[in-house]
C-alpha cells in the first residue's frame, strides 16, 4: 500500500508560529531516531547492527540554530552526535526501497544531544536522555531532497571552532532510502515528520560554554548552513522522590566521549570499572541503575563460524592447555524435550544477571516493579547469551517462558542459568537454546532476589565477565576470555581434524597404541596426507 501524496520541496523556512520549528515546514508529528547507523561509529563501538533500530524523540525537544541547550545540574555527560535529518513530504505506507526518496522533501543538519547519566535509566528508550527541551536542534535551512543524491550528503561538527566529525552518507551502514522504507513497513510516515539518520565517530562531550556547529552539505552545492548551540549550565536540580536520579560510571564516560581515552581512563582491563555512582557520588545498587546495552562488542561472523563448528570438548582440552581449568559451568544441561545429543550449540557474548538469596525485606525493595532480572531480559542484544548467578540453587525458577520469549525476541543466542526454570516445556518450545540446573515450580521469591546485572557473576562454579564468549553443546556450557577465543577455537578445530584421522585410522583396525596420540610415524604419515589432500 502507497498512501504517497505529491511532495512539495522545501521554502527554507518553517510556517509555524512556534520560534522552535522556524527552520522546519511546522511542528513534526513525529521524530524517529536510528540508534547505530554509520560505519564508523559501528567500528569504534565494537559492534556493527544486522538492522537498524529505532527509537522516538518528542517534538518538544526541537530547538532553531543559535539557541541554548541545558546540561542540567548535578550532571556530567551531555553528549553531541551531529546528524543528517530527513524531513518527510509525502505520507508513506510500505513503500518499497526504489520509491522511498521519493516521499523525502528535505535534508537538513540536526544536533540529536544526549544525556548519559540518564542513559542506563532509559535502557534504550532514551525518553529521559534525550527528550528534553532543546535537545534536537534542526537547521537552519532546508535543502531539496530531489536536487541531491542521497549517498553524497557531507555531514559536519565542530566543536569550538575544530572540526571533529567529517562524514558521508555513503558511509552509512544502513542507507538513507531504507531507513524510509523500514519505518513505512510499521507505520505511516506522515508530512513534516522527520528522521534523525545516526552520528559518524567523532561524537563527544560537550560542557557548559562550549558551541557545537553542524552542517550538512553536497560538495559544490547546497548546504544547510551551520546548527549553531551553544551549552549552558543548569541549576534546578533532580528530584529523587520522582523518579531515578542520574548515574554514570566508567562505561558510560567511555562511550560518551567516545573512548576510554578521550574520558581519561586507563586502558581497557588496567582497572575495575566503578561502580555506577549517583549525582552524589555515592553507590547506588537502584534497580535503575544497570548499564547500556551497548557495552560489549559482539562477535565476528568468522570467530562465530568458527566456535559453531569447534565442539566444546576440544575447546575445553585446548584451555586447559593454557592453563585454564575452572571455566566450565557445571550443573547445568541443555532444557529441551528431545534425546541430550540433539541440544542445540549455544555460542554468544555473555550478558549476567546476578541473584541473592531471598530475604523478605530485600525482596520487598528489589523484587518487584521493573527489577533487575526484567531489565536484564530486556537489554539482552542480539547474540548475547544472559548468565545468570543463582548460586546453584534450583528450589525456584530463574525464569520462565515470557522471559525466554523475551529473550529470544531480542535476537539473544540463549539463556545460562545454574538455578531452576517454571514452565519448563514452554520454555523448551520457544526455540532458544536454554541451560538450567532443572525444572522448578515455584516463583522466584522462594530463593532469590533479582539484585544487579552487567557486573561479574560466578554461574555453576565458574566466573563469568560481562563480554566473555560463551558456549555449550551436550557436553555442557564453558566461558572463553575473548582475548584467546580465536587461537583457541583455531587449535580446537585443527584436534578435531586430526582426531576425526586417528579415529579413521582404528577404524580400519589399527591398534591405538603409538596411534592416540601419534608418534612419529604416525605424525608423518599424518602430515603427508594433509599435504597430499591440500595440494589436490
Amino acid at each position: 500500500m502507497d498512501d504517497r501524496t505529491n511532495a512539495t520541496a522545501p521554502s527554507g523556512t518553517g510556517s509555524s508560529s512556534d520560534p522552535r520549528f522556524a527552520a522546519l515546514p511546522g511542528r513534526p508529528g513525529k521524530i524517529v531516531a536510528i540508534h547505530l547507523s554509520y560505519a564508523s561509529r559501528a567500528d569504534q563501538r565494537g559492534r556493527r547492527p544486522q538492522h537498524p533500530s529505532y527509537f522516538f524523540k518528542p517534538s518538544s525537544s526541537v530547538a532553531v540554530s543559535g539557541g541554548t541547550i541545558e546540561r542540567p545540574a548535578g550532571t556530567e555527560l551531555l553528549a553531541f552526535e551531529g546528524e543528517i535529518a530527513l524531513v518527510i513530504g509525502a505520507s508513506a505506507r510500505r513503500v518499497g526501497l526504489a520509491e522511498a526518496w521519493s516521499h523525502v522533501a528535505a535534508v537538513t543538519a540536526a544536533d540529536d544531544f544526549g544525556l548519559y547519566d540518564l542513559r542506563a535509566n532509559d535502557k534504550g528508550s532514551n525518553v529521559r536522555s534525550k527528550g528534553r527541551d532543546g535537545y534536537t536542534p534542526i537547521g537552519p535551512a532546508l535543502i531539496d531532497a530531489r536536487a541531491v543524491d542521497p549517498a553524497a550528503l557531507r555531514l559536519r561538527t565542530w566543536l569550538n571552532g575544530d572540526l571533529v566529525q567529517d562524514d558521508t552518507s555513503a558511509g552509512m551502514i544502513f542507507p538513507l532510502e531504507q531507513l524510509v522504507a523500514d519505518l513505512s513497513q510499521h507505520f505511516t510516515l506522515e508530512p513534516g515528520d522527520v528522521i534523525l539518520t545516526g552520528t559518524p565517530a567523532g561524537s563527544s562531550v560537550a560542557v557548559p560554554g562550549d558551541v557545537v556547529e553542524v552542517e550538512v552539505s553536497v560538495d559544490g552545492g547546497p548546504t544547510s548552513g551551520r546548527l549553531i548551540t551553544t551549552v549552558v549550565q543548569g541549576e534546578a536540580p533532580f528530584d529523587a522522590d520522582l523518579g531515578s536520579l542520574p548515574a554514570i560510571d566508567d562505561l558510560q564516560r567511555a562511550e560518551a566521549w567516545g573512548s576510554r581515552e578521550a574520558a581519561g581512563l586507563p586502558p581497557e582491563g588496567a582497572t575495575a570499572s566503578g561502580d555506577l555512582t549517583d549525582v552524589g557520588g555515592n553507590s547506588s545498587d537502584s534497580p535503575a541503575a544497570v548499564t547500556s546495552p551497548d557495552f560489549a562488542p559482539g562477535l565476528s561472523p568468522e570467530l562465530r563460524a568458527k566456535l559453531e563448528a569447534a565442539p566444546v570438548a576440544g575447546l575445553s582440552a585446548q584451555l586447559r592447555k593454557r592453563g585454564l581449568n575452572n571455566v566450565h559451568i557445571d550443573g547445568v544441561s541443555p532444557l529441551h524435550l528431545s534425546p541430550r545429543h540433539d541440544a542445540p550449540k549455544l555460542v554468544g557474548t555473555a550478558r549476567t544477571l546476578r541473584f541473592v538469596p531471598n530475604r523478605e525485606d530485600l525482596f520487598a525493595s528489589h523484587g518487584g516493579g521493573y527489577n533487575a532480572q526484567k531489565r536484564a531480559f530486556d537489554a539482552v542484544d542480539e547474540g548475547e547469551v544472559l548468565v545468570i548467578e543463582a548460586r546453584g540453587e534450583s528450589g525456584s525458577g530463574t525464569l520462565g517462558d515470557v522471559l525466554a520469549i523475551r529473550a529470544h525476541a531480542r535476537g539473544a543466542a540463549g539463556i545460562v542459568t545454574d538455578g531452576g526454570v517454571r514452565d519448563a516445556a514452554a520454555v523448551a518450545a520457544v526455540g532458544i537454546p536454554v541451560y538450567s540446573a532443572g525444572a522448578h515450580p515455584a516463583v522466584l521469591g522462594r530463593k532469590h532476589v533479582p539484585w544487579d546485572a552487567d557486573i561479574a557473576v560466578a554461574c555453576g562454579g565458574a566466573t563469568v565477565l560481562p563480554g566473555d564468549i560463551i558456549v555449550g553443546d551436550a557436553d555442557g556450557v564453558i566461558v572463553i576470555p575473548r582475548t584467546i577465543a580465536e587461537e583457541v577455537a583455531d587449535a580446537a578445530l585443527a584436534q578435531e581434524d586430526e582426531d576425526a584421522w586417528i579415529a579413521a585410522r582404528v577404524a580400519e583396525g589399527h591398534p591405538v597404541d603409538g596411534l592416540f596420540p601419534m608418534n612419529v610415524q604416525w605424525r608423518e604419515r599424518f602430515d603427508a596426507d594433509r599435504l597430499g589432500e591440500e595440494s589436490r
